[in-house]
């Protein structure tokens, strides 16, 4: 986990298979949340296409402190988003958004300057 002071870092530069953030480093997926950054190794929370991000991956987010949660579903709209993440997100205070991964990344770079925004984003299909 490469983590940072304070807010959410920017994303500084993103192509298929690869994202870039700021001077912590690059990754396939990537976790930001405030103060850091880190891969989002699917594994860990039982995410995958077809049964979508799951609601460990988005409970990091919400432990971290974010306000604002970005979901991509990636490049291509491929990756799903489980019936239960929503659920779980619209029962907590935040505001959360689901956007394809450019998408995704041009809203967090803007929301990161005035909240503290968290984001799952899937740089493939």
């Amino acid at each position: 986990m490469v983590e940072k002071d304070i807010g959410s870092p920017a994303v500084s530069d993103f192509s298929w298979g690869n994202i870039v953030v700021g001077d912590l480093g690059r990754f396939k997926d990537v976790i930001l949340y405030p103060g850091g950054a880190r891969e989002w190794d699917w594994r860990d929370s039982g995410t995958n296409h077809q049964d979508g991000i799951q609601p460990p991956a988005v409970e990091l987010l919400l432990q971290a402190g974010a306000r604002q949660v970005i979901l991509s579903r990636g490049v291509l709209g491929r990756l799903s988003i489980n019936r239960t993440t929503i659920e779980l997100l619209e029962n907590s205070p935040v505001t959360y958004h689901i956007h394809r991964t450019k998408k995704a990344i041009e809203l967090y770079n803007r929301l990161r300057l005035d909240h503290p925004v968290g984001a799952l984003i899937h740089s493939t299909c």
